[in-house]
């Protein structure tokens, strides 16, 4: 890609030295402002408006995420390349939370750097590889979780689903029998039936449940 504005936003010296001698390779990619703390990255982020914004992770004043989040806010034309030592899953999910499309371990820079910031310049996203298999592992993880819960509440009758939304929804067993036109003891039998299956021994566990699944809203 030709033609490339970057910023480069790290308190240490050599390490903004190492990215210019990086990106340097590339014909046309020009570093047109460095910062040494997140909070001079935003403000230089907003007044150069750099295609791509290459933040540390960790920086005084404002870490990375912090900074990434408000450039993505004031100049949502740059891209953002977050730099970590750390390859794990609270980092992830911080820089994605703060709307970076890119994630590189320093020790994985001298082969991915280019490579990312070419990618997040194209408004794709780019991770190195090992942070790649923790986004797809909580994705599968995540669809494990989905397909477990779905199975469990596959295996209430279509009563004990009605039974367990008014509960979860703060009804008592006496209003949901009203409700629902079944005696209290109806209600409690399947209230029991719910807790096995589901595997509460609490209606509190079981509203918890029911919020946190989308089987009732939570208002």
């Amino acid at each position: 890609m030709d033609e490339l504005r970057i910023l480069i936003a790290d308190d240490h010296d050599l390490i903004r030295r190492g990215v210019r001698d990086l990106l340097a390779a590339r014909s046309g990619w020009q570093v047109v402002g460095e910062a040494s703390n997140g909070t001079d990255a935003v403000r230089k982020a907003v007044s150069l408006r750099p295609d791509v914004a290459i933040l540390d992770f960790s920086m005084p004043e404002l870490n990375g995420p912090g900074a990434a989040a408000q450039i993505v806010e004031k100049v949502p034309e740059t891209g953002v390349v977050v730099l970590t030592m750390h390859d794990s899953e609270q980092v992830m999910r911080e820089v994605l939370q703060a709307g970076a499309r890119g994630l590189v371990l320093k020790s994985d820079a001298d082969r991915d750097l280019l490579e990312a910031v070419e990618a997040v310049a194209r408004k794709r996203h780019f991770f190195t590889t090992r942070l790649s298999e923790l986004v797809l592992g909580g994705y599968l993880a995540g669809t494990a979780a989905k397909v477990k819960v779905e199975s469990k509440v596959a295996q209430l009758t279509e009563r004990e689903r009605e039974v367990m939304r008014l509960l979860a929804d703060g009804m008592s067993s006496k209003e949901a029998a009203t409700q629902l036109q079944i005696s209290i003891r109806t209600v409690e039998s399947h209230r029991i039936n719910i807790s096995r299956k589901l595997g509460f021994n609490s209606i509190a566990k079981l509203v918890h449940y029911a919020i946190r699944h989308g089987i009732v809203a939570h208002t």
